[in-house]
């Protein structure tokens, strides 16, 4: 069963609760999205960081329950 873009929404969220998400469905079925993710929680780590701390929020869905998820991440700008 696909996933919904507000459950990864709300489950990134959860993680960081300061982030602003933007979440974008890519092919249409629910398994292929893109995310932005910009949180203050990302400030002085490296892209790798930034993503892992985004996949652990989903608590193992990646390659699971969702297919993929291209991220682009970064801090808030001062």
């Amino acid at each position: 069963m696909p996933m919904d873009a507000r459950d990864i929404e709300t489950m990134i969220k959860a993680a960081l609760p300061d982030a602003k998400v933007e979440i974008r469905d890519l092919a249409g079925d629910g398994d292929h999205y893109a995310a932005t993710v910009i949180s203050e929680a990302f400030r002085g780590k490296s892209r790798v960081q930034q993503h892992q701390i985004v996949y652990q929020s989903l608590k193992g869905q990646m390659g699971g329950v969702l297919h993929a998820l291209a991220l682009q991440t970064g801090v808030p700008e001062s």
